[in-house]
């Protein structure tokens, strides 16, 4: 979905969100009851290899690429052959097919799935139980799904769903719990909750825990902290940053935790292909402020590759903090 996330989804408390879930909520229960019954009808496909969803309960921002990277990390640590699969959200090839990073670009497979191809074998498929299917022949032992609690074409091993834990500033990961379009809900919060084996909490680096209120939302599901830790500090001197993601306020948000030294930053459309006229755009905003451009990962990908030698890429990692604990947790269930 190419959205900005609309902030008011998270807003609690504030009469512009109040009136606009209002306005929304018919189109809310009609989108919660086709979710629901294209759920509950599913026959997944099983193709014989373990199968980790990692997905989320809400629309876009909650860090699942990230998790997912992890995720594929820690399982080929332990000797198992993983394979991230992905729809290839953005691309326009439909697959399967192998994603190879020196091949392909953002354009072919999708942004997220190139990132995911740099740290282990990635394929993409519109038809996941084909793509599940050729990443089985080759050799996959297991599968790591990207974005895929609500996608019931696989028969999944372990679902582990991903939460945005800020809840600073009256905002809280699930806004009033409200679906779409009048919240951020991809499907009622219990029903979603219902189909996971697992939470992962994902905070950033510059907050201490999570909130007791929410870890206590999750009832009896073990649940895990990870925090989005910057692979290396900015650089020095003036930065003007940009990001296409669901939620860019975050990574300007993090960008000045982590000591940037940042004189504007510009937000795009998630998943975002930048025109010329950005691009021009962005050159003067730098030049205006005589900064260097600073993006996240997966917009650095997605740039042109005669303009990413001008642009920094400030890529982030899901670090758990019980990392062997959770090891132990997917080695129980997955490895």
């Amino acid at each position: 979905m190419k959205l900005n996330t609309p902030r008011w989804w998270y807003e609690r408390d504030s009469r512009h969100a109040r009136m606009m879930r209002l306005m929304l909520r018919p189109a809310s229960w009609l989108w919660a009851a086709v979710t629901a019954r294209r759920i509950a009808r599913a026959t997944p496909f099983d193709p014989g290899v373990r199968v980790v969803s990692i997905g989320n309960l809400t629309m876009g921002g909650s860090g699942k690429t990230p998790v997912a990277r992890e995720v594929l990390r820690l399982l080929r640590a332990s000797g198992t052959d993983a394979h991230a699969l992905s729809r290839g959200y953005g691309g326009r090839l439909e697959g399967p097919v192998r994603v190879d990073p020196a091949a392909h670009s953002a354009a072919d497979v999708g942004d997220e799935p190139l990132m995911l191809a740099q740290q282990a074998p990635a394929w993409i498929a519109r038809d996941r139980a084909a793509g599940a299917s050729a990443a089985a022949a080759d050799g996959a032992q297991a599968l790591v799904l990207d974005d895929a609690h609500q996608n019931t074409a696989l028969k999944k091993t372990l679902s582990l769903v991903v939460v945005d834990g800020e809840t600073r500033n009256d905002e809280w990961p699930f806004g009033d719990g409200a679906v779409f379009p009048s919240g951020p809900m991809r499907e009622p919060l219990n029903a979603g909750l219902a189909r996971a084996d697992a939470v992962v909490i994902l905070l950033p680096t510059d907050m201490e825990t999570a909130d007791p209120e929410l870890v206590a939302t999750f009832g009896d599901l073990p649940v895990f902290i990870a925090r989005l830790t910057p692979d290396s500090p900015p650089p020095p001197g003036p930065l003007v940053g940009f990001a296409g993601i669901a939620k860019p306020w975050k990574v300007e948000r993090s960008l000045i935790a982590a000591g940037a030294d940042l004189r504007d930053f510009v937000p795009f459309p998630d998943h975002a292909e930048l025109k010329p006229a950005d691009l021009a755009f962005l050159d003067d905003r730098a030049a205006l402020h005589d900064a260097a451009l600073i993006t996240t990962e997966k917009d650095w990908v997605r740039l042109p590759p005669d303009r990413r030698p001008h642009v920094t890429s400030w890529p982030v990692t899901a670090r758990f903090e019980d990392e062997a604990g959770f090891a132990a947790f997917l080695a129980e269930r997955a490895a």
